[in-house]
Parts: C-alpha cells; structure tokens; sequence
C-alpha cells in the first residue's frame, strides 16, 4: 500500500510539473498534438522510424510545429523554407545544441557534436584549424584518400569474385583515413584490434537507431537504470575510448612539440600551452571524446554512405552501367580518380550526390536549441527550447527533386547532362552546426565509389528487381538491410 501511495504522488507530482511546463509555454510555441501528461506525444510517435510520424504531423499542423518527448517539448521544423530561415537566417541564435541523453551519458558536454559554449566553440574551431592544416579540403588528403582506395582494391579482390558481406571492407578503408589523421598510420584490414574497433562503430549506430533508444532520450531517468541495448551502447564506448587514451598516451611519451605528426599532437601541444590557464576547454578529457566522435562521424557514416550506395548500384544496374562508361571515358583503368575528374564526370558526381540524398543517412540530425528568446514567423521560442531539423523533408522535397522516392541521378543533372547544384541538399545538416568532416566525405565518396567500379563489376546475388534498399533502422541514422555482392575483376 506504501509503494501504491508513493507511486500515485509521484504520478501526480509529474502531471503538475507537465501541466505548469505547458501553461509557462502557452502562446509561444507553436501548436501540435496534443500530450498526455508525464509521457507527451510518444505514444503518437513510431519508435521505429520517427522520421514518418513527424511527415504525418507535418501534414495536419504546417511545417513548425510542437511535439512532447516525455514532457520536454521540441519544436520542428519541417522542409527547406522553415529550416533554411532557422540554420541559416538565425544561424546564431539556432546554434545551441539540443539534449541526446544516450550519448551525452559518455560525452558529459565534451567534444564537438554534443556540447555548447566555449567547449563547442573552440573545439570546434580548433579542430576544424588542425584538419585544415592537414590537408582537409587538399591535395595532401586527397592523396592518402587515393592510396587507401587501391588498398581497399587490393582486399577486395582476395574475396576471388565470391559471395562476399561488403560492411567492413567498406567500413576499414574510411576508419584508415580517419587513423591516419588522428594517429598518423593505417591498419591491416585483418588486424583484429583494428576489426573489433570497426564492429564496435557499426554496432553503434544499430543501437542509435534503434526505437529503445528513442524511449532512453524521452525518458532518460527511468530508462538508464533498466536492462537493455543502451547497456551495450555505453560499454562499447567506454572500450573504445580506453583504445583512444592508450594511443594518446603512446604520443605523450614521443611528443616533439616542434614537429606534430598528427591531430592528437596539436592538441596536446594546444593543452600543454594552456596549462595554466584556468579554465581552459584543452584538457584529457576532452581530447578523448573530440576523437571519439571525429572516429565515429568520419567512420561510420562515410562507409554506412558507401554500404547503402554499393546497394543501390546492384538493384540498378542501367545507373551503374552508365558511370562505368564515364570513368573509362575520362579516367581510363590505369590510373587513380582525383577530385580533379570530377569536374569533368557530371554523371558521378551526380551520382555520389543522389546517394546521399536518397539514402536520408542522418533523418533528423542532432537537435539544436535556439540560445536565446526568438520570436520565430507568429511564434515565441524561449532561450533553450529544443529544435529538431527535418533534413529529410528537404533531401525529399518533391518540387526540387520530382519523384523524390525515386533513386535517380537525374536529381543533380541539367537537360544537356551538366551536374546541377541544389541548395536542397543536406545531408551534412547545414548552418553553424554543419558537419565538420562535410569536405573529407565528399573526397572520400567520390573516390572510393569511383575507384571500386573502375576495377569491379558489382554482381548481385539475387535477381535486381528483388533487391529491398529500405533500411533496417530509421533513429537518429539509417541503416542499411544486410546483403552480399560478387565483386568480378574488370
């Protein structure tokens, strides 16, 4: 009788805090469905794939409207107008990064991706310096990038043209690049350490994505103490950033601070230079989760990009034939792609860029959070009010890109076959909060793809028309379904 009590004041205490959270709010967020106390909308809400519930509520309520994750309201913006005018017009004021429980458990506010203020500030800035000085965006890069793609050649072909699971290989040529980077050398593609490291990152975004973690970040306090997958998606990251402290470590005990070697040397010459200062952003910690999320935003998303796309080449064939034809035309099969051919290989780039505007890898993003109080078209948004970003409203803007369910490549061409810039396309998000590694995906994408159809004919295993592109998990990424591919020798 005692828990029955205790159960039905806390009840009760929760419907008052919800109850005065949305009166304090009333006529200043925009309108949505309506909540129920202590659990919000997410009952209304389908776990599995968030992106299609909010496509619906779009329908009924306009493109900013309110919904309840538990008793947090986030407001949403759906397609190009209302998140250009918010990412773009009030970038700064939209700037402010949004709760995600599941991963602000192991980041504590550290990092890039999750944290705000002075740590998002400049270790934002100082990251995007160092990358710089490191050839993002150069020949320099451009140049490891080429290397890792013959590498990534080279393993492909001990697969002998058999039946093969692409995930990893595709996986280990990206994370090489990204190691490379951070600790300026690469792995064996049968390097166990290396392999494990990899399984962990797709592991990951399975479990990101996935409806349980959905609950977790609406109801983090009541989640966080039950079994489940978020137990696991904690325990990975706590081994891969043991692996990170120790090859830290490995560096302080080298480190010749006249000549950094790589992205961990400059920040820990940055920390050392800044010792005294207190406080300052440069400190242990935070150089293991800024590393942890460059690992795993240059990682997991680049080869989940290339998995999806090596996907949709074999239920296309016609596609697949005609880059083929291009990149004999203009690359031949004796040298390596540079970013040099793109410009005179429309149809690839436009390829490239039509996989990842069909594949909607990240649907949603990260939420954001306005910094201060904006008066946003007819409504009021607070100071910390919550904002998520419907980048797949944009990607699949039926005006900008006609049949936008269709995969085409057409999307990115003109009527004489020249490639065609959108500003509809988003999948780096876009604004102040816009992907740091935007330039080496982009690199990475162009040459990988380009060099594995140069020296392999994809060959499916079951008949095209057979083949399912939907994704297995739709959360904060989407994942692509398992399948295996022959890749023949040209």
């Amino acid at each position: 009788m005692d828990l029955l009590i205790a159960l039905v004041i806390f009840l009760s205490f929760l419907s008052f805090l919800f109850l005065w959270n949305q009166r304090s709010s009333r006529g200043k967020l925009p309108p949505g469905p309506t909540p129920l106390p202590g659990i919000g909308n997410i009952l209304q809400l389908n776990t599995s794939d968030i992106n299609k519930s909010l496509r619906k509520l779009a329908e009924v309520y306009g493109p900013v409207f309110t919904v309840y994750f538990g008793m947090k309201p986030t407001v949403v913006l759906h397609g190009y107008d209302a998140v250009k005018e918010a990412l773009i017009d009030h970038g700064e004021v939209f700037s402010g990064r949004g709760s995600f429980p599941a991963m602000e458990y192991m980041s504590r506010g550290l990092g890039i991706v999750l944290s705000n203020g002075e740590v998002w500030k400049q270790t934002g800035r100082f990251a995007l310096t160092v990358l710089r000085n490191m050839g993002m965006g150069k020949r320099t890069i451009e140049d490891r990038i080429q290397v890792e793609a013959l590498c990534l050649v080279e393993a492909i072909k001990k697969t002998n043209a058999s039946p093969c699971d692409p995930t990893f290989l595709l996986g280990c040529a990206p994370c090489n690049v990204i190691c490379s980077i951070i600790f300026q050398n690469r792995y064996e593609y049968s390097d166990k350490k290396f392999l494990t490291l990899m399984e962990y990152f797709n592991e990951n975004l399975k479990i990101l994505s996935s409806s349980w973690i959905q609950l977790y970040n609406a109801f983090p306090f009541l989640i966080h103490y039950l079994p489940g997958c978020h137990n696991e998606l904690f325990k990975n990251i706590a081994i891969q950033k043991k692996f990170i402290l120790e090859k830290i470590k490995e560096h302080q005990e080298s480190l010749d601070f006249s000549n950094p070697r790589d992205f961990i040397d400059y920040f820990l010459i940055k920390m050392e230079k800044e010792k005294h200062d207190k406080p300052s952003e440069f400190t242990l910690d935070n150089l293991v989760t800024t590393i942890w999320e460059i690992f795993g935003a240059g990682t997991e998303t680049t080869s989940t990009t290339l998995r999806f796309g090596l996907l949709l080449l074999l239920k296309y064939p016609e596609v697949t034939a005609k880059a083929q034809k291009e990149i004999e035309r203009v690359i031949g099969k004796h040298r390596s792609p540079c970013m040099q051919d793109r410009s005179n290989m429309p149809y690839m780039d436009a390829l490239v860029h039509e996989v990842q505007r069909f594949i909607d890898l990240a649907p949603n993003s990260f939420p954001y959070s306005v910094t201060r109080n904006i008066k946003f078209r007819e409504y009021v948004f607070p100071k910390g009010t919550e904002i998520i970003t419907s980048l797949s409203s944009v990607l699949h803007d039926g005006k900008e890109f006609p049949n936008p369910e269709q995969f085409d490549p057409g999307h990115f061409l003109d009527e004489s076959g020249n490639f065609k810039k959108s500003d509809y396309f988003m999948p780096f998000s876009t604004g102040k909060r816009a992907c740091v590694g935007k330039g080496l995906a982009c690199i990475e994408l162009f040459i990988f793809l380009t060099t594995v159809l140069q020296h392999f004919t994809l060959k499916p295993l079951v008949d095209p028309k057979n083949i399912d592109t939907t994704p297995v998990l739709n959360g904060l990424g989407s994942v692509p379904p398992f399948y295996k591919l022959c890749f023949v020798p040209v």
